[in-house]
């Protein structure tokens, strides 16, 4: 059975039409087909990768170097209130390819961030929590 082609790497590489507004050897960045505001752009790196900790160094560094200087951009060209930079992983990542959505917020657009509604068992379970991600951490790191 032929593997489906992956829609970031497609969107990434030009194999699709895309509204492009920058790219170079590692990233392309492009306007957002369902956009939150104007000028709501993403980030995709031109190699493919799932999720943010499938990154490698160099791409990782990339993404965030072009973050800082779109995120620039929008504020200059769009006077918004703020900034949002997010990034969806797992089975919220809907282009099963990494990327990074970076728009310009304002006070009266309407997004939010919706916390549950009872988040009490997590707050009761700070100490404990930070003890097993110490843990891991560490695990992970040696």
């Amino acid at each position: 059975m032929e593997k489906k082609p992956c829609l970031g790497c497609q969107l990434a590489n030009h194999e699709l039409e895309t509204q492009t507004v920058y790219e170079n050897e590692w990233v392309t960045c492009l306007l957002d087909i369902a956009p939150l505001n104007e000028g709501h752009l993403l980030i995709l790196p031109k190699q493919h990768f799932h999720d943010v900790d499938d990154l490698d160094e160099l791409t990782a560094n990339e993404i965030m170097k072009t973050s800082a200087m779109l995120a620039r951009v929008l504020k200059v060209h769009f006077q918004p209130d703020g900034i949002t930079i997010i990034q969806n992983g797992g089975k919220f990542n809907d282009l099963t390819h990494y990327h990074m959505h970076v728009f310009p917020r304002y006070d009266s657009d309407g997004f939010a961030w919706v916390e549950p509604v009872d988040f009490t068992h997590a707050k009761e379970r700070l100490s404990e929590t930070r003890e097993k991600l110490l843990v891991a951490i560490h695990d992970v790191s040696t």
